[in-house]
């Protein structure tokens, strides 16, 4: 196939479909192997209706379907458009006094260019093992963080891991990068591929067993981590962060911990946080989290707005009950925080983060 690298690989000229139904894995990683090879560039996915269906099951060492290989490479993964932000958070039930007769549900947005898996992964419950993920690399030996990777890069992508409806719990986790060094992810997501709950069947996201996340940033002593207008959905773990984080507007629904951070002995920072529906929304890692050791996290975040949930929201798992989760108090730094609904109310619980200042948005 010839190929001009003036604007990097068009997927669809490199033998994907997009369709939905055809497996993409083959051309996708042929076009990330290729563009390794040759040192970096981009990969360009134009927007389909179908998305991209990643078949293929992972395998050791990776465990991931999509692999980065290792090298100072630097890529691009690239959609056509910015994600529009978030499916439907909660089951929402009949409101007869506010005239909703019945329960609601919400088809899945099909406006967004995404890659979504349809293999179910196996069951990992060690919290210290490699996660089964969607995209992902494989170790290094580089530095603390064990790098094999240059650089990567994504945006207008949506990552979409499977929800098994017999479970309602992924069982694996959507990108996991990481051993790369550096990482710049802008306008994406990181979900599922069905909704968190259903009213008309009865099922929600449950607890889950196994240790998935949305999206696993870099590890400890890397070089630079940098996120805009992001989000994650639906796992155990949302953002798992380190050092040398710097954000601006991340999303994080549904999840069991929204925020966690491993170990951040440089600063950290977050401009703004929506978290909604999370059962704690920023956590300090309770364990050596997929290898990666825990430290103190000096930690700064600009604003938090939330909703909690509460008895009669669903899924229940995500209801809220800690906005802060630091029992071994290694958070160091300061957040503020808003409800937004209900609005007004001062209410957002804390178990330890002795060192850590959390104030009310408007004080």
């Amino acid at each position: 196939m010839q190929t001009s690298f003036f604007n990097g690989i068009n997927i669809l000229e490199f033998g994907a479909k997009g369709d939905g139904v055809a497996d993409d894995t083959e051309a996708i990683q042929a076009a990330i192997d290729l563009t390794a090879k040759r040192g970096g560039g981009r990969i360009f996915f134009p927007y389909t209706r179908g998305g991209y269906r990643i078949a293929r099951p992972a395998s050791e060492p990776s465990r991931a379907q999509l692999v980065i290989p290792p090298g100072e490479h630097n890529i691009l993964l690239e959609g056509e458009m910015p994600c529009r932000i978030l499916n439907a958070y909660m089951v929402r039930p009949p409101v007869p006094e506010m005239g909703i007769s019945q329960g609601t549900g919400f088809p899945m947005r099909t406006d967004n260019t995404r890659l979504f898996s349809d293999w179910d992964a196996p069951e990992e419950h060690d919290p210290g093992a490699r996660p089964w993920s969607l995209l992902g690399c494989v170790e290094g030996s580089s530095l603390a963080g064990k790098f094999s990777t240059g650089m990567v890069s994504i945006r207008n992508l949506e990552f979409r891991a499977k929800l098994n409806t017999d479970l309602m719990y992924p069982t694996q986790s959507a990108a996991n990068l990481q051993n790369v060094s550096r990482i710049n992810i802008q306008d994406s997501q990181f979900c599922l591929t069905c909704n968190i709950g259903d009213y008309e069947s009865g099922k929600e996201l449950l607890p889950n067993p196994c240790h998935t996340a949305g999206l696993i940033a870099s590890g400890d002593q890397n070089d630079n981590n940098v996120l805009r207008n992001v989000a994650v959905q639906g796992f155990r773990y949302g953002f798992v962060l380190g050092e040398h984080v710097v954000a601006d507007y991340l999303y994080v629904h549904n999840c069991e911990q929204g925020i966690v951070f491993h170990d951040a002995s440089h600063v950290s920072t977050i401009q703004h946080v929506v978290a909604q529906h999370d059962q704690k929304i920023l956590a300090a890692a309770e364990t050596d989290l997929f290898g990666m050791r825990k430290g103190p996290c000096y930690v700064e975040i600009g604003s938090i707005d939330f909703e909690p949930g509460g008895p009669r929201y669903r899924p229940a798992v995500s209801n809220m009950t800690h906005g802060v989760w630091d029992p071994e108090n290694r958070l160091h730094g300061s957040l503020r925080y808003h409800m937004g609904y209900p609005p007004g109310k001062d209410w957002f619980p804390c178990e330890g983060g002795r060192f850590f200042r959390i104030r009310p948005f408007a004080e």
